[in-house]
């Protein structure tokens, strides 16, 4: 039995944390989100820019440097977002009821989303079983395990959901550390729409941006239901600066991947087996998540456990040298206290 009362809803809440474990806010080790924890340097912001409404010339600039970033045709439609989750919240509020059909185990803020929209969800294993479905989500790389659709996959269950009058929804929050793994190159085709999270790899959740890359009927559709001033000046201007620096991107890029490959050396020199992931956290299989999650809570290391996934645990790279440390030492101390002098069992990958 795994101690403690459920999870959290979602990775991140240091002050809900605090009250469960006891550990102030400021001493967390923060590795439940999947946000790059060394963020884009926040540029000056003008004054004006605070004081006015959100400009159109600047919006245009925003989409404009997020088309080139993401690679965008210029026939598809971009449309700026307060945060990709405000986008899966909304897009089943365009729909008719319908069957929608979500690739899992993933992200379950989709099928709750589509769900609470009155629509009939399904889980499918596989787009092999997406069924009569006239809506398919992929999130792509996934979360939590980082598995990858392939383009000529996407491609097909894009002309699948066209052929039915719906839509493939691909969500791309992780892509930007594996560019090679986007469909953007594809939008602007009927049936296909995209979701970015800004936040995530700039390391700015804060901010609220994401954007949705889809056709131009589906787009006007979106900008309509999301309505004047969904983005902030200050979020434009910094989406606009970060989104075309090419150097950090690259940078950041490397060192994520290292970053990964450095959290993976730890992991497995405890006895842990990743089993997949992106560059921004790694999955891990163990037999009892829960019990592991706890041990590095009232450590004041924060990680993510699956309600549905009892064997898996979301761990994110830490920033520093010193978090490495933190961790290596927590999970040392956390192998010495075990009760059982037999070496740990692990949970088969699946």
């Amino acid at each position: 039995m795994s101690p403690g009362p459920a999870p959290l809803a979602h990775g991140g809440d240091l002050a809900a944390a605090a009250r469960r474990f006891g550990v102030p806010a400021a001493g967390w080790l923060d590795l439940s989100t999947g946000i790059n924890p060394n963020p884009y340097p926040l540029p000056g912001i003008a004054p004006e820019t605070w004081a006015r409404l959100p400009q159109a010339d600047a919006e245009d600039a925003l989409l404009a440097s997020a088309r080139a970033c993401y690679g965008v045709p210029p026939a598809a439609a971009i449309v700026a977002a307060p945060g990709s989750e405000a986008l899966i919240r909304l897009l089943p509020r365009l729909r008719a009821t319908c069957r929608v059909a979500v690739i899992s185990t993933t992200y379950a803020d989709h099928a709750d989303s589509w769900a609470a929209a009155g629509h009939r969800v399904r889980q499918a294993g596989s787009p092999a079983e997406i069924g009569d479905a006239e809506i398919c989500i992929v999130v792509n790389p996934n979360n939590p395990d980082g598995r990858i659709t392939s383009h000529h996959e996407l491609q097909t269950l894009a002309d699948t959901m066209a052929r039915r009058g719906g839509w493939l929804i691909v969500d791309e929050a992780f892509a930007d550390t594996a560019p090679e793994t986007s469909i953007a190159g594809s939008a602007g085709r009927a049936g296909l729409v995209i979701l970015r999270s800004f936040g995530k790899f700039f390391g700015l959740a804060g901010l609220r941006l994401g954007f949705a890359v889809c056709d131009a009927a589906t787009g006007a559709a979106i900008a309509h239901a999301l309505g004047p001033w969904a983005v902030s000046g200050p979020a434009m201007a910094i989406g606009t600066r970060a989104l075309s620096d090419r150097d950090w991107i690259a940078r950041t890029r490397d060192r994520l991947n290292a970053a990964a490959s450095t959290l993976d050396g730890v992991l497995s020199g405890y006895g842990y087996d990743v089993i997949g992931g992106t560059a921004l956290y790694r999955l891990v299989a163990t037999a009892d998540a829960g019990a592991l999650h706890h041990g590095l809570a009232v450590r004041g290391i924060l990680t993510r456990i699956f309600a549905g996934m009892p064997d898996r645990l979301r761990i994110g790279a830490p920033g520093a040298a010193a978090g490495f440390e933190r961790l290596a030492a927590a999970l040392g101390e956390i192998e010495a206290e075990s009760a059982s002098p037999a070496p740990r069992q692990r949970a088969k990958a699946v």
